[in-house]
């Protein structure tokens, strides 16, 4: 297939020179090759800037400090045909862009789920994560489109703004509420920002679940079952966790931990309302 689509890819940032120059280096990689990178900015104060200059990139510094916000600043400016929302510590393996295009136009797919794996290499934890995001690779309720018609990503208003937590769900039921067609792309990307200790996996559900309420007040029924903890993925994939008895123990205890952190931050929401959303 030509590369006669402009694919806008969506990157943002804040304080992310730790992992930005490996997702660019992965985006120049593509062996699709029509792209603009877009990087809009929260208000960086390491080397994010200077890495995404270096690339030649344009480059939005938006000082704003919400992902929703940045992705629809950048998606609003884009010029292309595609709208590929990618996180800062994403790698994407050579294919990604180029399947994406190919699903769109020749399968009619109005957006695509792309895997962002776990990096095993990071940590323990991270391992465990994979063992439970693997199960969810083809589940359109659990891995989002990312990549999008920019006329369908203008039609439902890109990102709800409101939204920490659950953001990417969102955009997602508002696709399949639009009856348009959602897509898997077998090509993968691999996720650096895995947690290194228990530590950090309690602190991040507990600053999600301090705005998970907002989340659920746009997608109710729906969003308590994407939010909940039972599965259907999980158990359909169950021979994974049977293959793998230690890293199953590890995700028992993950799974507690993510809840029962979640849970914390929704009680600390409850007690002192706020919006949380920076």
């Amino acid at each position: 297939m030509k590369n006669n689509h402009l694919v806008s890819i969506v990157i943002p940032t804040l304080n992310s020179e730790s992992t930005l120059e490996k997702c660019l280096d992965s985006v120049n990689n593509q062996k699709y090759s029509t792209f603009e990178i877009i990087v809009v900015d929260g208000g960086s104060d390491d080397k994010t800037i200077k890495i995404a200059d270096k690339f030649g990139v344009k480059l939005i510094n938006a000082n704003v400090k919400s992902m929703t916000k940045q992705t629809n600043i950048g998606a609003f400016q884009s010029k292309g045909d595609y709208i590929y929302r990618l996180d800062s510590d994403v790698v994407l393996s050579p294919n990604v862009v180029g399947e994406c295009v190919k699903k769109c136009e020749l399968e009619n797919c109005n957006a695509v789920a792309t895997y962002w794996g776990p990096e095993t290499s990071i940590s323990f934890w991270a391992k465990v994560r994979k063992l439970e995001k693997d199960s969810y690779k083809y589940d359109i309720h659990r891995n989002v489109a990312r990549f999008y018609q920019k006329n369908v990503y203008m039609e439902i208003g890109g990102y709800n703004e409101d939204l920490v937590s659950g953001e990417d769900y969102d955009i997602q039921n508002r696709i399949i509420e639009k009856n348009y067609k959602i897509c898997f792309a077998k090509s993968e990307g691999f996720h650096l920002g895995e947690p290194k200790s228990i530590i950090e996996i309690i602190n991040s559900n507990y600053r999600y679940g301090k705005t998970v309420i907002h989340f659920l007040r746009y997608n109710k029924t729906k969003g308590i079952k994407q939010m909940g903890p039972f599965r259907k993925s999980l158990f359909k994939n169950w021979e994974n966790f049977l293959r793998n008895p230690i890293l199953t123990i590890g995700f028992l205890i993950y799974y507690f931990l993510i809840y029962f952190a979640t849970f914390l931050g929704i009680l600390h929401s409850l007690i002192k309302p706020n919006r949380g959303f920076q």
